[in-house]
């Protein structure tokens, strides 16, 4: 008899990773190392019984064009308005608000303002330290920033979860998170399997009780 999980399914949380454009191939090894099951999200269908999103690093202004071109936009945020999503960098513009020269609005679901290309061109890249208690462990997580974007602003009910000095790179609110970094260019998962385990699995037990029942 077999007790516990149901024999022959697979318990790892499935994570879509927004594959249109951007670097999703490290993020889809980054929560795989961290994990969970990964499907590359290109079509409506793709969102069908996911358990989170993930939003790569890219170019915010492609992505966008390639939402209204495909006619993602809508699936994209019904999705994005019922998931838990991590983001980085274009992603997290994509995520917040007050970006400017973008050929549609961002989803504005993170109460940030952000700033593209805040700290400078491609050849202006550089790693650092980054303050991120939130994530565990003792040893510093280093941030990559490319192109990074810089939060301007940061609304009442969004936490910090990281900083620069005194600068936020990562920030929450409910179940979005949105990183100005690049966490999938290293080695290191706690990024991911700190949103597993703390946004992802707390995110909706009805719709987790939900899923093991149809199974």
């Amino acid at each position: 008899m077999v007790t516990g999980v149901t024999a022959g399914v697979d318990p790892r949380p499935l994570v879509g990773v927004f594959a249109l454009q951007g670097d999703f191939a490290k993020h889809r090894e980054a929560w795989e190392r961290a994990g969970a099951r990964t499907r590359e999200v290109r079509s409506e269908a793709d969102f069908a019984g996911l358990d989170a999103l993930s939003l790569p690093g890219g170019e915010s202004t492609t992505m966008l064009r390639l939402l209204g071109v495909l006619k993602l936009r809508a699936p994209f945020e019904a999705a994005v308005a019922r998931l838990p999503v991590f983001a980085t960098c274009a992603g997290a513009i994509l995520l917040g608000k007050g970006a400017t020269h973008l050929p549609a609005s961002p989803l504005g679901v993170i109460d940030v303002d952000v700033l593209r290309n805040a700290y400078g061109r491609q050849i202006d890249s550089f790693e650092a330290p980054v303050d991120s208690p939130v994530f565990g462990g003792d040893a510093p997580l280093i941030g990559v920033f490319i192109r990074a974007p810089r939060f301007t602003r940061v609304g009442p009910g969004v936490e910090v979860i990281a900083r620069l000095g005194d600068e936020p790179v990562g920030v929450r609110d409910g179940r979005h998170v949105a990183l100005a970094f690049h966490p999938e260019l290293t080695d290191d998962a706690r990024p991911f399997r700190w949103f597993l385990a703390h946004v992802v699995a707390t995110a909706s037990p009805a719709r987790a009780q939900g899923r093991a029942a149809a199974r």
